[in-house]
């Protein structure tokens, strides 16, 4: 059957750009793996803090509150986020404060908020409520329905071919062929693979690991209440996770190659020695590890709009981290420009967003 919009990809950013799209005809989308989000979005620390990331990334970050407030009767729930520095760290710790606008407090403070805080260690603090906990599994569902609506959403199938035809785009499967008058490459870690198949040139996008470890709850704690930690320049950082605990080296490690990604034990025990300083509770016993890949373009900005060289093939690409935090505004610019519309965002954000600024 004909669609209207080809997406490849089934992470935050294509079922996203898909259910938007589903406003202006048949969707399909198609994820290689047997089921969606399984890559860099179903492991993500998940995050909404509008403050963090590029200047443009801010920006989406600010064009989405209201969409992860209202989406399937909203998104978010409290978490907090906590900035700790040592000796020594000053100067970063300083460059966060101002950046994300943050409230100091005394180390001791801090630990009347998190009892594990070591204020033998902890020189600086600094804390704010605004930031949440994104329901992720709620708002790739919420996204898959409306493709749903009057598409296809088809898991297991990976992409094997890409030709342009007169119609539009044949992209072709193991066992399918399917056609539509656009294409939408929103393939995480392999977008750059897939533009290259579709004989339009890569944008350079690189593939960064972060690694994660997860623990029982520290000293047998109740977390739910706690914030969300993190080292002054983003040295590490910890969360509460379903009763459990995680605990992050931040790395940004480039991968040679797009894979399924796994956590490397040397960088995980790296991170938690960076760590451990700032809390009173020995890390004995990690329970489980995993890692994801976060793509970035070369400026770190996301990618989203038509390519200059063929208008019928459209980026949402380079996400970073900050895929779920901005899908709402990053989707909606999407679809606003392939309907003619003006964009909420501001004329520069556009224009540092679109895959022009590469060609």
């Amino acid at each position: 059957m004909d669609h209207d919009f080809i997406v490849i990809g089934g992470g935050i950013a294509g079922v996203s750009a898909g259910a938007r799209l589903a406003e202006f005809g048949r969707v399909c989308l198609l994820e290689a793996e047997t089921a969606l989000a399984y890559h860099a979005s179903g492991r993500s620390a998940a995050l909404f803090e509008a403050n963090y990331g590029h200047a443009v990334t801010i920006a989406l970050n600010l064009a989405s509150r209201e969409g992860h407030e209202t989406l399937d009767g909203g998104l978010l729930s409290p978490r907090g986020l906590m900035i700790l520095a040592g000796p020594g760290e000053e100067e970063r710790f300083a460059r966060d404060v101002a950046k994300m606008h943050l409230t100091r407090l005394t180390p001791s403070e801090a630990k009347a908020m998190v009892p594990i805080i070591d204020t033998t260690h902890v020189t600086r603090a600094a804390h704010h409520d605004a930031a949440w906990d994104i329901d992720t599994d709620r708002m790739v569902q919420h996204f898959a329905r409306r493709i749903r609506a009057d598409g296809t959403v088809q898991t297991g199938a990976q992409v094997r071919s890409i030709r342009r035809v007169a119609r539009g785009w044949e992209v072709g499967t193991s066992d399918t062929t399917y056609t539509a008058r656009q294409l939408v490459n929103a393939a995480g870690a392999w977008a750059d693979r897939i533009a290259v198949l579709a004989g339009v040139a890569p944008l350079g996008l690189t593939p960064l690991r972060r690694s994660m470890a997860r623990m029982p709850a520290p000293g047998g704690h109740d977390l739910r209440g706690w914030p969300m930690l993190f080292g002054a320049g983003e040295t590490w950082y910890a969360k509460p996770d379903a009763g459990a605990w995680i605990v992050s080296p931040s790395e940004e490690d480039p991968v040679a190659e797009p894979h399924d990604a796994f956590a490397d034990d040397m960088v995980l025990a790296e991170g938690i020695a960076r760590y451990q300083p700032f809390v009173t509770e020995e890390v004995t016993r990690v329970t489980a590890s995993w890692a994801g890949l976060r793509t970035f373009a070369p400026d770190r900005c996301l990618v989203i709009g038509a390519e200059p060289s063929d208008p019928a093939f459209l980026w949402s690409a380079g996400q970073g981290g900050y895929g779920f935090q901005t899908a709402p505004a990053a989707s909606q610019l999407l679809a606003d420009l392939v309907a003619g519309r003006a964009p909420v965002l501001d004329a520069a954000t556009v224009a540092a967003l679109s895959p022009s600024r590469f060609r």
